[in-house]
């Protein structure tokens, strides 16, 4: 169950996940599965009003009780055994809601920023027992270039891509129940520095999350 919700990451996100301590390995893998599978309702084909009512039903299980839940997908499985407190993960089913607008300007980059963000800080607190500034603002950063290098028009990328170096990009440490975000924020910095059209572009962005992997910084 749990390798096929891995096959189903980006390449960046199931090398990141690699390097998650084994006690955060569920918290972190149910994260990163849900986020996908949001981005793959906001990206498929088809009216919005059907993309919403799915967001809707997520929204709606992540209200419930997990003893509550329906049988039978793999991903709300997961999530039962995460650890996680799947209330707390609400704000990523918003984040990725609001591309759903005509128009996706300042406000609305930073709401899907700050939602995924908060959907890290939830992974903070089941692993490392408690979130912090580092975590927001690394999941924050990644978000945005995750995003700028996944959209479909160059004039919504370059928008997003001019709000994510508006970021500081200092380096930040985490503690290592978060170092698979410690690896997606190293990537997505060298991204955004480099002005690359991925994160993981070649030898050297591999190079570069091995060292973060092992080391954290």
């Amino acid at each position: 169950m749990s390798a096929d919700l891995i096959e189903t990451l980006p390449l960046a996100q199931r090398l990141a996940l690699s390097y998650a301590p084994r006690d955060a390995r569920p918290a972190t893998l149910a994260f990163l599965a849900l986020d996908t599978r949001l981005a793959g309702i906001i990206r498929a084909d088809g009216e919005p009003v059907i993309a919403q009512m799915k967001l809707a039903w997520w929204r709606d299980r992540l209200a419930q009780a997990p003893q509550e839940w329906p049988l039978g997908e793999p991903l709300l499985a997961l999530l039962r055994e995460s650890g996680l407190d799947c209330a707390k993960l609400s704000p990523l089913v918003d984040g990725w809601e609001v591309l759903l607008s005509d128009q996706l300007g300042s406000d609305a980059i930073a709401e899907f920023a700050d939602g995924r963000a908060r959907g890290w800080s939830a992974v903070a607190s089941a692993t490392a027992g408690q979130a912090g500034d580092n975590v927001e603002a690394a999941a924050r950063r990644w978000a945005m270039v995750d995003l700028a290098l996944n959209l479909g028009t160059d004039e919504e990328a370059t928008a997003v891509r001019h709000a994510a170096r508006a970021e500081s990009w200092k380096p930040l440490t985490l503690s290592r129940p978060l170092r698979s975000l410690a690896v997606l924020h190293g990537l997505a910095r060298r991204a955004i520095l480099r002005d690359t059209d991925e994160m993981l572009d070649g030898p050297g962005a591999m190079g570069a999350a091995l060292r973060l992997g092992i080391l954290g910084k």
